[in-house]
């Protein structure tokens, strides 16, 4: 090999450990800043911790995480549960509002609801000793939701025809590949009722309210957060920053609290190109794996969709 091949050579190679070395320290720095961005906020003193649920409540792990992070730190004296979702899944809306309770048990926990806190966003609420509310929040929204959808027309008219076998009359309840019996209606229903019964327990024991003056308003029906107060469905009229007066009060805590977000560990992915990006990726990757799976019926607790004021 000549001097100039191996010159070049070198010239390459020695720019690509640059780039390497770049690419690594740069995801170094981007990885510490996602993780210690709340490091100047924790440089001691009492304050009152937040924890967000936002958007469609689809999972809980991430929100037992941050709660049990401040049941553990001594330094948090009160939480602030900021609730800013339409709904979603019953499981893990319980799941947080469990966690909640459990919290209650050693600090204050109060629930704040920004611009919608229905259904599963409502049930979470619940798990606060005392519920704030802006004036125009929409929440409520007690009910449960299940839909299947009906393409054995469709097939038809395409000349296809689905087979399916099962070993249980049940399993495949809910096919949507053809219409749906008398027998798995009243299946479905009782499976309605029997979470709907939870939810409106739920919401008895929170807000100390008999069953029967619940049962009234638990239609699925939205309430804006002045209607919810006036049902007693919510403690006070206020925003985030009056939760946490009130948290701070309640610990015994002098002055303005000080406010403390959870630590976040950021992914190299979403630390790198942004928390968009890693949502996209996130949101298409979980769809496909519920398309590919072929889930069984799903039980949500979404709120409407009303127009925006």
């Amino acid at each position: 090999m000549d001097r100039r091949a191996a010159w070049i050579l070198g010239l390459v190679f020695g720019g690509l450990f640059l780039c390497l070395f770049a690419f690594m320290a740069l995801a170094w720095i981007a990885v510490q800043s996602g993780r210690g961005g709340n490091v100047m906020a924790r440089a001691g003193g009492e304050r009152v911790g937040v924890v967000e649920v936002t958007g469609v409540i689809t999972d809980s792990k991430t929100t037992l995480k941050e709660l049990r992070e401040f049941e553990e730190d001594p330094r948090i004296r009160a939480v602030v549960v900021r609730i800013d979702s339409p709904g979603g899944s019953v499981g893990p809306s319980q799941e947080i509002l469990e966690a909640m309770q459990r919290l209650q048990k050693k600090k204050h926990v109060l629930a704040s609801m920004g611009s919608i806190a229905a259904s599963g966003g409502f049930y979470v609420a619940m798990g606060g000793e005392k519920v704030y509310a802006n004036p125009g929040t929409l929440t409520g929204s007690i009910g449960v939701i299940s839909q299947f959808p009906n393409v054995s027309g469709l097939l038809k008219w395409a000349g296809v025809e689905m087979r399916t076998i099962t070993a249980g009359k049940l399993k495949d309840a809910g096919n949507p590949f053809r219409e749906m019996s008398a027998e798995e209606r009243s299946y479905f229903q009782a499976m309605l009722e029997d979470v709907h019964a939870q939810f409106i327990g739920a919401v008895v024991e929170s807000r100390k309210l008999p069953e029967e003056e619940v049962r009234k308003v638990a239609d699925g029906r939205v309430f804006t957060g002045r209607k919810a107060k006036e049902l007693k469905l919510v403690d006070e009229l206020g925003g985030l920053l009056d939760a946490v007066r009130e948290a701070g009060k309640l610990a015994g805590m002098r002055g303005e609290p000080r406010i403390e977000y959870p630590t976040k560990d950021r992914p190299l992915f979403r630390a790198m190109f942004g928390d968009d990006a890693q949502a996209l990726v996130h949101a298409l990757s979980t769809r496909l794996g519920e398309v590919l799976s072929a889930p069984g019926p799903r039980l949500l607790m979404p709120s409407p969709a009303p127009g925006e004021p």
